[in-house]
């Protein structure tokens, strides 16, 4: 789910991978684990109508996952916005439970792109239904957003990096010294 996740540009370097149709049947080739639209050994095609899709699924996750992170302005309208597209998305690629002697699972029965998204919600719900969802994140650093598992001990978390926890520390202190009046000298 990560994976899918961290594919925006962030102003690091990081580029868009769901540009358009292109990028996106570029990335999928990468990422077996979605079971691309062309399946194993298959020609992996997607248009631009996909990649915008890709884009607003992976939007309404970062969301979500900003949520987790206690970002203040996801909150609110933009969380219920999210969360709304998620319930489209779910009805849009429906998933079926798959039992086998191993366990179950779910797994979109779609094909293409259809199933590439079915296979993002499997690994959504799926890891949702376990006690660590509220750890996976997404960074508070408003220009990085990079998804990320919470591994401190008491799950408070909020950046992906210590480089962005650091970015944010200097935005915040260099905001305060300019907030500061000057007090005048004294006599």
């Amino acid at each position: 789910m990560l994976v899918f996740v961290n594919t925006r540009a962030d102003g690091t370097g990081r580029r868009e991978l769901f540009e358009d149709g292109a990028s996106f049947a570029a990335w999928l080739a990468e990422h077996d684990e979605f079971g691309g639209p062309g399946g194993p050994g298959g020609e992996t095609v997607a248009t631009d109508a996909d990649a915008a899709a890709a884009r607003e699924l992976r939007d309404a996750l970062v969301t979500l996952l900003l949520a987790h992170s206690g970002d203040e302005e996801s909150l609110g309208e933009p969380l219920r916005r999210a969360e709304r597209h998620l319930r489209r998305a779910g009805t849009l690629y429906p998933l079926a439970t798959v039992v086998t002697a191993e366990g179950v699972r779910l797994a979109s029965p779609q094909a293409g792109v259809p199933r590439v998204f079915g296979t993002v919600l499997a690994a959504v719900t799926t890891f949702a239904q376990t006690a660590d969802w509220g750890r996976v994140k997404a960074c508070r650093n408003p220009p990085c957003h990079f998804g990320f598992f919470d591994r401190t001990r008491n799950g408070a978390g909020l950046y992906c990096s210590t480089t962005c926890g650091s970015q944010v520390s200097m935005r915040n202190y260099r905001r305060r010294q300019r907030q500061e009046p000057e007090t005048p000298p004294e006599a």
